[in-house]
């Protein structure tokens, strides 16, 4: 007969919020600065950490140092078991710790509609720690998928909530956006994208509708003339318009912060929702308290 001994590990959430630290700044010394810890401290917890794991979770680079494959692995794993933690603690506790809230963006939204929003959520609710990030919508939505991100503003066009059903999420429209194409100057009063001169068009990464919408409405795919300039800003996208090097998509609510010349024309491509989307059960305090100010009843 053969018979199996366990050993029980309790993984801390401590080293769990070290680990992330580190990772996040890929620096020990700047990781206990951030910390308030002794380098001497944090390398310990996380040579511990690795010893439990029995795997190394970074690898150094020269002077400093890098995730390893099973570090950013762990990662993932890391970041969704503290979030865990801390929705356990709201709901437990009905917000009374506050907690943390974490958000995802579009570039657009963040830039045109959330400030107000979260200045005003902050005054409310001034225990929640807000941890706000921007990235195409796909990706923010993969993210709230894995729990990395607890809810995330995006535009889904075309998207009648099956799919994210399929994914366990589920959505709200908050805000109604005309999406405008921005033409260069010189370019001639069109009615139709299609007839357009330049043939370049400035845009996110992909994963963003916008992009989407815009390569739709311009034909990209079925024209081998066209060009994607993947750029990391609006600024940049209307500087690139305005030299005359391209078109760009975006909305109308970010064309009237940007200061855009009056020489550059635009042609209107419809209206998109910008929902607020987030995982099936998901409720804690925070989360409920922020759909109470994007709704009030």
């Amino acid at each position: 007969m053969v018979s199996f001994c366990f050993e029980k590990r309790y993984m801390e959430t401590e080293s769990l919020r070290i680990f992330c630290a580190v990772a996040a700044e890929l620096s020990v010394t700047q990781a206990a600065a951030r910390l308030g810890r002794a380098p001497s401290n944090v390398t310990t917890r996380i040579q511990q950490l690795e010893a439990d794991l029995g795997a190394d979770l970074f690898v150094r680079v020269g002077k400093r140092i890098a995730l390893s494959t099973a570090g950013g692995q762990f990662l993932v794993y890391a970041e969704r078991l503290l979030a865990l933690e801390d929705e356990a603690r709201q709901v437990v506790s009905c917000g009374a710790l506050g907690g943390v809230l974490r958000i995802g963006s579009m570039e657009s939204t963040a830039a045109s509609r959330l400030p107000g929003v979260l200045a005003a959520y902050h005054v409310d609710h001034p225990l929640t720690r807000l941890v706000l990030s921007t990235g195409p919508s796909r990706q923010t939505i993969e993210q709230v998928r894995t729990g990395a991100l607890d809810c995330a503003f995006a535009a889904l066009p075309g998207d009648d909530g099956a799919e994210l059903a399929a994914m366990g999420l589920q959505s709200m429209p908050i805000w109604d956006e005309e999406l405008l194409l921005l033409l260069p100057p010189g370019e001639p009063a069109i009615t139709d994208a299609r007839q357009l001169r330049v043939r370049s068009l400035a845009a996110f990464a992909q994963g963003c509708s916008y992009r989407r919408l815009a390569e739709e409405a311009l034909g990209i795919t079925a024209t081998p003339a066209w060009r994607v300039q993947e750029m990391n800003s609006y600024h940049a996208m209307v500087a690139c318009v305005a030299a005359g090097a391209c078109v760009t998509v975006l909305p109308a609510s970010v064309l009237a912060l940007a200061a855009a010349p009056d020489a550059l024309k635009t042609l209107s491509l419809g209206r998109i929702a910008t929902s607020l989307v987030w995982r099936e059960g998901f409720a804690t305090p925070a989360f409920l308290d922020l759909v109470a100010q994007l709704r009030p009843e």
